[in-house]
């Protein structure tokens, strides 16, 4: 009714309105609910600081720490009606200390009579004792005399066999002076000794090896480290780069050696496709129409370029086989096109059978032509930077390197030149090692 009234634009009545609960009734009152703040971390505050502050109850911090184990979400400790526990203030000794010193402290009163607890921590070597007998017959040496290895032994008891500790402590006027490593060695020599007298037959003994003379040569070679100048860390760090040029120079020669090889490869397979494809041919035209002198161009493996086969269903296009796919680079294209209007050869000829096949042919042959030229401008920059050094390294010796290209000849000083032809017979390789000269075939 009241949606009634307020399309009608009628006043609504005085009277409330009739409802399910005012005709039924109900005894359920509604809860008010109060809604939660989330009280906002100050700016500033560590997380773990601000979780002390509060709790998801709005509970204080615990007035102590509890051992509930719940982290920053902990109940409030349980505080029962259970008797405090006694405290007294009572004697104590260290059994780790000799000379029997008492003291007092504050301990529960059912502690009293136990262990002092920190005894445990005092942790003694085990420094092996002999005699005059056992010295004398098997602990002798030739730079050790019995009162220095007696006053050694009586330092490492003292200070537990800190060997920084008793160098410091070694009495440099009775005794001449030792470094280090001098008395580990002869510490460990005289351990491993007694050791070996002193094991049950039958099983091995425990031994330490301690190698003096390595941790002299580690410590001389930490010593020159560190006094080294800025100019030779300079020159260190210029070593290691010219070091790093060259495995990285080391490693292009190898990739580069691996793509030539390649590329013999593909030409000796391209040469004996070809002997089986003109043989083919041959039997073709013996046994099938002579309006079909040649097969299908896009069956022909091609070892420069690999011309996509067209399978697609319906009518094509025959132009469209001698589109050159996505794979030859600008570079070739560019020498491709050179070539070809140095041979005055179209561009894009007239689409038969034929001609679209020995076209794909001829330009897959003119990019094996200038991959192999590549190829060959490397090599012959590499024999050239090796001359260059020998010649560096060996003032007054010419290095005469023989030239696989016939192009080239020798002028009889150790220099090779190139015969200039005509761009019909060479193809520009761009952006070789070497310098921008044109290499014929």
């Amino acid at each position: 009714m009241a949606d009634i009234r307020d399309i009608l634009e009628l006043d609504r009545p005085l009277s409330p309105e009739i409802t399910k609960e005012i005709i039924f009734g109900t005894d359920k009152q509604k809860k008010k609910t109060t809604p939660n703040r989330v009280q906002k971390r100050p700016e500033g505050m560590h997380r773990e600081v601000f979780a002390l502050l509060c709790t998801d109850n709005k509970d204080g911090p615990p007035l102590f720490p509890t051992d509930t184990g719940q982290g920053y979400k902990q109940v409030k400790a349980q505080l029962g009606m259970r008797r405090a526990r006694s405290w007294r203030w009572m004697d104590f000794s260290n059994t780790a200390r000799t000379d029997g010193a008492l003291f007092k402290h504050w301990r529960r009163a059912e502690d009293e009579g136990k262990e002092y607890p920190f005894a445990k921590f005092n942790k003694q070597v085990d420094v092996p004792t002999y005699n005059d007998v056992t010295y004398s017959q098997h602990l002798q040496c030739g730079s050790w005399s019995k009162d220095e290895t007696d006053h050694l032994f009586d330092l490492c008891r003292r200070f537990d066999t800190r060997f920084i500790i008793i160098h410091d402590r070694w009495d440099r006027s009775r005794f001449m002076e030792r470094s280090v490593e001098d008395l580990k060695e002869r510490y460990y020599d005289v351990y491993n000794t007694l050791a070996k007298v002193r094991a049950v037959p039958g099983q091995d003994p425990k031994l330490h090896f301690y190698d003096a003379d390595h941790e002299r040569r580690r410590k001389e070679q930490l010593r020159r480290l560190f006094d080294r100048t800025p100019e030779q860390i300079e020159e260190e760090q210029y070593l290691i780069n010219e070091l790093r040029k060259i495995e990285a120079r080391k490693r292009e020669r190898e990739k580069k050696q691996q793509d030539l090889q390649k590329l013999i490869t593909a030409a000796d397979s391209a040469a004996a496709a070809e002997t089986r494809k003109s043989e083919k041919k041959i039997t073709k035209k013996k046994f099938l129409h002579p309006s079909r002198p040649r097969g299908d161009c896009c069956s022909i493996e091609m070892a420069g370029i690999k011309f996509p086969d067209l399978k697609g269903s319906g009518v094509t296009v025959r132009s469209s086989r001698m589109k050159l796919p996505a794979s030859v680079g600008q570079k070739k294209i560019k020498a491709i096109e050179q070539l070809l209007n140095e041979l005055n050869i179209e561009m894009c000829p007239i689409p038969t059978e034929p001609i679209c096949s020995l076209f794909n042919e001829l330009r897959s042959n003119m990019v094996l032509l200038y991959e192999l030229k590549t190829a060959l401008a490397t090599c012959d920059f590499e024999l050239q930077t090796l001359r260059h050094q020998y010649e560096a390294l060996n003032p007054g010796k010419t290095l005469v390197l023989p030239s696989a290209n016939p192009n080239m000849r020798d002028s009889g000083e150790g220099e090779t030149t190139v015969q200039q032809r005509g761009i019909s017979e060479i193809i520009d390789v761009v952006g070789s090692p070497g310098p921008s000269t044109y290499y014929s075939m």
